[in-house]
């Protein structure tokens, strides 16, 4: 059995929870961070918490935007997420499938025209986003099959190929 460093147990038990109760696998996630008013310093920070510790994460405007080159901007943070989903996704796919993996990379990279951040158009700023998977221990046709249930299942995947109702709150 393949476990690709997937707790395959865990996932199993989740399924099998899920199945019994539908309500289990709603879940929600928020992250809170606060603007640095300090120049010259990261301009967004926020600490993530996860089940056995916590880490804080920083991010600003890329230079030519306002910042100062200190930290990544918010979208490379955007696609270190959107990567990440789709390869935990992918290398979850294949433990539950039984397909060997022994290598998996995967780019997610993003086309924009950022004049409409700027007030000067009303085009879409971000025009394409793309993942490149790289997986290998498998024949070609398993892992296309992995990378199309991949993409049917991602979260990440999803948040840029449907329209996802957004709301916004001054609190």
């Amino acid at each position: 059995e393949h476990s690709h460093n997937v707790n395959l147990a865990a996932m199993q038990k989740f399924v099998e929870e899920v199945q019994k109760d539908p309500s289990q696998a709603q879940k929600q996630k928020a992250v809170t961070g606060q603007w640095v008013f300090t120049e010259g310093k990261p301009q967004f920070v926020a600490t993530l918490t996860f089940p056995q510790g916590e880490t804080e994460v920083k991010a600003e405007l890329p230079p030519f935007a306002g910042g100062w080159g200190t930290s990544p901007d918010p979208i490379q943070f955007c696609l270190f997420g959107m990567a990440a989903c789709f390869a935990v996704t992918f290398a979850a796919v294949a433990t539950g499938e039984g397909v060997a993996l022994t290598k998996l990379e995967v780019t997610a990279q993003n086309w924009m025209d950022l004049r409409k951040q700027l007030g000067l158009s009303t085009d879409n700023i971000v025009q394409k986003v793309k993942f490149t998977v790289k997986a290998e221990g498998a024949s070609r046709e398993q892992l296309e099959k992995i990378l199309a249930l991949a993409e049917q299942r991602c979260p990440g995947a999803e948040c840029v190929t449907r329209s996802i109702p957004l709301e916004t709150e001054l609190a």
